[in-house]
């Protein structure tokens, strides 16, 4: 479980519950989108790669700020957009992009980890002419991680993503 950041305005349900009406107030209702009339299938080709028994985590390679990003960790844990550090240096951006913010993350083990800022990027997911993308606010620390970026779950609905695994 990642969790902490911006989202986190306090701890209590009742505090979190009135930032959630502040924010429908001000931003309003979500629009509701016009359906497309584009059947998705998935087949064996989707499988490819894929070992039975399947539990693996749902990893994808997006597009980010304009670079393919690869090991991309779709987490339900989280409750914010991770970009690791030493990712964002080799992106070529640099800390003085970032905004500074005085929250506190902490790591699957409960550890606090030191937070170098938020910065607010582009990710795109798909291939045209399915593609879609949104503007981030990635929080980035300095952190170990086998994956590049750790993305909250929620983000893959709001991009009307479906994961899928086709069962043999």
């Amino acid at each position: 479980m990642i969790f902490g950041g911006p989202t986190a305005t306090e701890l209590s349900e009742n505090s979190r519950k009135a930032y959630a009406r502040e924010v429908k107030h001000i931003v309003g209702e979500a629009s509701k989108r016009a359906r497309t009339g584009v059947t998705v299938t998935f087949d064996d080709f989707n499988l490819e790669g894929v070992k039975f028994p399947h539990d693996d985590p749902l990893v994808i390679k997006p597009i980010i700020g304009n670079i393919s990003v690869k090991r991309v960790l779709v987490y339900n844990g989280a409750s914010v957009d991770i970009l690791l550090h030493n990712t964002f240096i080799q992106m070529r951006y640099n800390d003085s992009q970032l905004t500074p913010i005085d929250m506190p993350i902490y790591d699957f083990a409960g550890v606090e980890c030191p937070v170098e800022g938020i910065i607010k990027l582009p990710l795109t997911i798909g291939q045209e002419p399915r593609q879609a993308t949104q503007i981030l606010d990635f929080i980035v620390v300095k952190a170990g991680s086998t994956y590049n970026v750790i993305m909250e779950r929620t983000r893959i609905h709001a991009f009307k993503a479906v994961p899928s695994l086709t069962i043999r």
